[in-house]
């Protein structure tokens, strides 16, 4: 399988998708941080190749590690203020007149933005229980779900 090009965007998600499916397709091939480099700039094109040709220059590019490159990748797409921006949402979603599907989209894009929440099992239940519309919440919880997935699962069914 081969991975798709990144030609640069200003969604931020997109440029998160690409790191997040390159980082998997190198460790099933168990590739060392030089490979990754290599392989991740390779698939820059448009204005992504544009920005790395820029961004490159100030790097030793015969020691940069992977986690370097993706620091340096996300100070261009992924800008501190985006991430507050998208925490912020995120911390102030409710469900309101989303459907179940919707909401849980919502959900879970900008749960990644917020680890203290996305990583602790229980504290994502809690937070996706506490922003689902009053009448879901109660019918949920009724069920008394213990992981997120069966409480994704209860509101899908409640509705």
């Amino acid at each position: 399988m081969r991975p798709k090009d990144f030609s640069g965007t200003s969604d931020p998600m997109i440029a998160e998708g690409c790191i997040k499916s390159l980082k998997v397709i190198f460790e099933f091939m168990e590739l060392g941080d030089a490979d990754r480099v290599r392989c991740a700039t390779y698939l820059f094109g448009g204005d992504a190749c544009l920005w790395w040709e820029g961004a490159s220059v100030a790097l030793n590019l015969a020691t940069l590690s992977w986690t370097r490159i993706t620091k340096v990748f996300y100070s261009k797409y992924i800008t501190d203020e985006v991430c507050s921006t998208l925490t912020r949402e995120f911390m102030t979603l409710r469900q309101g007149d989303l459907t179940v599907t919707e909401f849980i989209s919502k959900f879970e894009r900008g749960c990644h933005f917020v680890p203290l929440i996305a990583n602790d099992a229980g504290a994502k239940l809690r937070h996706f229980l506490d922003r689902l519309r009053p009448i879901l919440r109660r019918d949920v919880r009724v069920a008394g779900p213990t992981t997120y997935d069966v409480a994704v699962s209860g509101a899908l069914a409640a509705e």
